[in-house]
């Protein structure tokens, strides 16, 4: 059981924050042990064959991100120093770290260091710029296609977290962030099954950190020099990789065609434009005209894997869609 203890400066400055570089090494997990975690059963199948045809040397990256997880070094997994830091933002980050420091976490990885850790160790600054690359051949490999999905999510429950704050304060705010977490007496009790213990927050705040891979657990960074941070699963993680949209909304339908909404829908998984054709049963030269559109317009993006070009939903998109298939609400 872990306990944060706060004070007044403390709930001041509790505030939320994305991280793709967390997702990265969150992810890892749900690829290297995909049993234990049953909710991403599809995504995870889907990125292991993915992984396994790409010529991407990621053992630096899996090695540094064990299974089963007691803890995860503060290298690869540091809080976002910004609210909605881009990739490259904590890439840069991750490669400007001191040479002392790196060497510093690697001694304290429990077991003997792996191989593929040794160069990392030995020099530094070349090492975490080979990281760097493996992680961001991993991102554009593995993530890339589903960002603005996964991003919509986090930002969901940012914003239902943000209500819950301000209807009810620091209460209502931890009594539905997860099963594992409880708030009482200005504590924070959050269950954690390989550690025990006490830490004053002592007006550094904490950061909430919504991230879709670590389901079903609650991960907490509160060492130095980072400020205390707690990652737990958003709201409706369970939903993400659902197919329950296929059909077009008739309501957005009316609004964007029928055609191009029903490619909005197809596109719960990135596709290339034959992928889509065969889904749709429409010509891959009409799929890409309709493409072209929905891109101009910011509700597709394209990504390049390799010879191909996969198409995914923006976020904007996202909305439209959850927003289409919304129950009616009264008006008022």
């Amino acid at each position: 059981m872990l306990r944060l203890v706060f004070t007044a400066r403390d709930l001041a400055d509790i505030r939320f924050g994305f991280s793709p570089l967390w997702e990265v090494v969150a992810s890892v997990r749900v690829v290297k042990d995909p049993d234990a975690h049953p909710m991403h059963a599809e995504w995870s199948a889907q990125v292991r064959r993915r992984l396994a045809q790409a010529d991407l040397d990621w053992r630096m990256l899996s090695d540094l991100v064990p299974v089963p997880t007691r803890s995860i070094p503060g290298l690869i997994s540091p809080p976002p120093v910004v609210p909605s830091p881009d990739l490259e933002l904590e890439l840069r980050s991750l490669s400007a770290m001191e040479p002392d420091r790196v060497r510093d976490i690697l001694d304290k990885m429990p077991g003997p260091r792996p191989s593929s850790l040794e160069p990392l160790y030995a020099d530094p600054v070349a090492g975490l710029r080979r990281l760097v690359e493996v992680v961001r051949g991993y991102w554009d490999l593995v993530l890339a296609p589903h960002w603005p999905r996964l991003l919509r999510l986090l930002e969901d429950d940012v914003r239902y977290r943000a209500h819950r704050l301000t209807d009810g304060g620091t209460r209502l705010l931890f009594a539905d962030l997860n099963p594992r977490i409880r708030w009482h007496d200005n504590t924070l009790h959050v269950v954690n099954n390989h550690v025990t213990r006490s830490v004053e927050l002592a007006g550094r705040g904490l950061l909430l950190v919504p991230s879709v891979f670590v389901w079903p657990r609650v991960f907490a960074r509160l060492d130095q020099p980072w400020q205390p941070t707690l990652r737990y699963p958003p709201r409706g993680v369970a939903r993400l990789w659902s197919r329950d949209r296929l059909d077009p909304p008739a309501a957005l339908a009316a609004v964007l065609g029928r055609t191009r909404t029903m490619l909005l829908a197809a596109l719960d998984a990135p596709g290339s434009t034959t992928e889509l054709a065969r889904q749709t049963g429409l010509s891959a030269g009409g799929v890409s005209q309709h493409l072209t559109a929905l891109r101009a317009a910011g509700l597709v993006e394209a990504y390049r894997r390799g010879r191909y070009v996969l198409y995914a939903r923006t976020s904007v998109a996202e909305s439209l869609l959850a927003g289409a298939t919304a129950p009616n609400r009264p008006v008022r």
